[in-house]
């Protein structure tokens, strides 16, 4: 049974982000980042470096971040380890991981999830934490050359925990207060604690996500036009963030098997079509492993490779070709975005600085696996 605390709470009267709007850019634009020119960062964490995909960030009007996240340093430094219990304040309540290798224990609401390659997990304003992460042991360079997948298996399992991030705005931009403190946390008993708080700031039908790469929802149908050249079949996941989104952004995984190698958990009871994902305002692709071929709007055709990141306008682009062993993901930002509002420098700072005094109410759970979460986009 679940332990009610109240709390001695002032709210200040912040509810909403008040300031200004978030524009998606409507021309066609392409803007392309190259692997090749990427710069590994630890801008957050000392035990993760960070890979924007700054041209499209940028060309987009800052309204949407994609970032690859490298696992670099082992958990048992001081320095590094688990984090904070935390939560992010995003526009539109959005953040999205999906993890391409290794392994991670995540925290959300004081519940275990772990996650390995392909699953999915869209949520904001959750209280949570990162829990654990597996490290091969590897030196910088070779690390960031380990090859990603959204396919769960061993070898891939067995790398440096990596993912890829998306947010709506830059985090640097909007709230992230820390709610518990490493020095603080008592894993017999805080941990267990689940927390909620006022700031809502989300769309209708907005709400966690978690899609296992196994699961029956996440099985890759076969593509059934003729729109995207292969050598082989072509499949597409949809990994379901549309509704939970609150209907702010889409999002697919375009791939195809290795030569002579069934690796995509496939069904056969439903085929789908290019029209299926292409929506969106402005297109993100993202090249996991393999290559990809696209096609602009004026008729010129460019290729990207393993890395790579493609951010574009609507109907700038067309994804037109993809090889063997490839997959691809696609995020199709759609027109509720430009109704989001970003959060003032002051309201971004007041929330920072309440820290754990915006929580509201706390439920205390028998067991870390039982009970149903009671954060922000439960409440």
């Amino acid at each position: 049974m679940n332990v009610h605390v109240p709390t001695d709470f002032k709210w200040p009267g912040l509810t909403h982000p008040n300031g200004a709007p978030i524009g998606l850019n409507k021309k066609k634009f392409v803007a392309i980042d190259r692997d090749k020119q990427a710069k590994y960062e630890a801008t957050y964490r000392p035990q993760a470096l960070y890979n924007r995909a700054n041209n499209g960030f940028h060309e987009n009007n800052e309204s949407f971040l994609l970032h690859e996240v490298a696992t670099n340093l082992p958990i048992y430094r001081e320095d590094t380890g688990p984090t904070d219990f935390h939560l992010h304040l995003p526009p539109g309540g959005f953040q999205l991981v999906l993890v391409t290798s290794g392994m991670f224990t995540f925290d959300y609401d004081g519940r275990f999830y772990n996650v390995g390659p392909g699953a999915v997990m869209l949520q904001s304003a959750i209280v949570h934490r990162q829990l654990f992460y597996t490290w091969s042991g590897l030196s910088t360079e070779e690390n960031l050359k380990t090859p990603q997948t959204v396919v769960p298996d061993p070898i891939s399992m067995g790398y440096s925990g990596k993912f890829l991030e998306a947010f709506i705005t830059d985090p640097t931009t909007f709230p992230n207060p820390t709610i518990v403190g490493p020095d603080q946390i008592n894993e017999a008993e805080t941990p267990r604690i689940a927390w909620t708080h006022p700031l809502h700031d989300r769309p209708a039908d907005a709400g966690f996500w978690l899609q296992d790469p196994l699961a029956l929802d996440a099985l890759y149908k076969p593509l059934t036009d003729a729109a995207i050249k292969s050598p082989s079949p072509v499949y597409v996941r949809d990994i379901g963030i549309e509704v939970p989104s609150g209907h702010l952004v889409t999002g697919h995984i375009i791939a195809t098997d290795p030569a002579g190698h069934s690796l995509l958990p496939k069904t056969s009871s439903a085929g789908t079509t290019s029209s299926d994902f292409a929506k969106g305002e402005v297109a993100i692709y993202r090249v996991i492993r393999g290559s990809a071929e696209f096609r602009q709007d004026d008729g010129k055709t460019f290729e990207l490779a393993t890395g790579d990141v493609v951010t574009a306008g609507k109907d700038a682009i067309d994804l037109i070709g993809v090889g063997e062993n490839t997959q691809v993901l696609r995020l199709g930002l759609l027109s509720g975005m430009d109704r989001l509002r970003s959060w003032a420098p002051s309201q971004r700072d007041e929330i920072d600085s309440l820290a754990g005094k915006i929580i509201t109410r706390k439920d205390v759970r028998p067991l870390r696996t039982e009970g149903a979460p009671v954060g922000y986009l439960y409440a």
